[in-house]
């Protein structure tokens, strides 16, 4: 196995001259998409690719880093510790949860403080963000809650397509694995992707998008072109393009579900590498339709 360290955002490629916008969709190709083999294995993120249960996250995080900070006794108003922090968390958004506690570690420690490890941190952050969604989570147990609702437009049908093509499907997320689990539970999603479903561990080596490609590779015997990879985050993205995949980038709004791109996604994923960005899976059959041209 590979170094599990997820590596930060560098773009590294810009926008090609020859980018389009399939007609009619909301595909937009930055280099076509002609693959000499059909694609046999796809690896997805979660949230924010597949999963909305998670939506609104940052803003559970933001204040208890402002909180955790204010305690070492700076002199920074809470404005400017927001400020410092809602930079830091987003540069590093798209890496496990435990790299921005790793962040916020080293910020107290700047400030004369002794922090917690990260790994408390992380389960500080997770227990507040479980109160903000155990409402999304109860809903969708009792049924109250449609889990359509809490999906990616058209997740689905895009993944009972892919399965009906003969694509194994895998999923990997930066979120703790047994969340992950419970949330494809709730969602409807195991049936997807039965055992092959991976998440962070406290241990920061022992998971990484990065060693489940390896796996995926390795034990399937395999090239990495016959390998496509859809993700909301640069990780994933620049992860299967260095393997010699294909990347989707999901640029979702995930608040809104309204079928446009996500601006502030879009540039991060096109600056990795993303062979396509698309908001959703709407016009899943036209991508069928590219990746299994007649």
């Amino acid at each position: 196995m590979s170094n599990a360290i997820e590596a930060d955002y560098r773009p590294h490629v810009a926008t090609p001259a020859t980018a389009r916008t399939v007609p009619g969709t909301t595909i937009e190709l930055l280099r076509d998409v002609r693959l000499s083999r059909p694609p046999k294995f796809a690896l997805f993120d979660f949230d924010g690719t597949l999963s909305l249960v998670r939506e609104g996250w940052v803003d559970v995080m933001l204040p208890l880093m402002v909180e955790v900070l204010a305690a070492t006794g700076t002199k920074e108003t809470r404005e400017e510790l927001l400020s410092l922090c809602r930079k830091f968390v987003f540069e590093l958004t798209g890496k496990q949860t435990i790299y921005q506690m790793m962040r916020l570690a080293d910020e107290v420690r700047a400030r004369g403080g002794t922090p917690e490890a990260a790994v408390v941190y992380k389960h500080q952050y997770s227990d507040r963000l479980m109160e903000r969604i155990n409402a999304r989570r109860e809903g969708l147990r009792s049924g109250t809650a449609a889990a359509e609702s809490m999906l990616v437009p058209y997740s689905v049908e895009l993944l009972q397509g892919l399965k009906d093509r003969g694509v194994a499907l895998y999923l990997a997320s930066g979120t703790d694995e047994n969340f992950v689990r419970e949330e494809c539970d709730l969602l409807g999603l195991t049936q997807y992707f039965g055992p092959h479903i991976y998440g962070a561990q406290d241990d920061v080596n022992a998971f990484s998008k990065q060693m489940v490609i390896e796996r995926i590779l390795r034990e399937n015997a395999v090239e990495g072109d016959l390998l496509i990879g859809f993700g909301d985050g640069y990780v994933e993205i620049d992860n299967i393009k260095t393997a010699g995949g294909t990347a989707i980038g999901v640029a979702s709004d995930e608040a809104g579900r309204s079928g446009k791109c996500d601006e502030w996604k879009r540039e991060r994923l096109i600056g990795v590498g993303a062979d396509a960005i698309i908001p959703d899976y709407r016009d899943c059959k036209t991508l069928f339709e590219l990746l299994w041209p007649a």
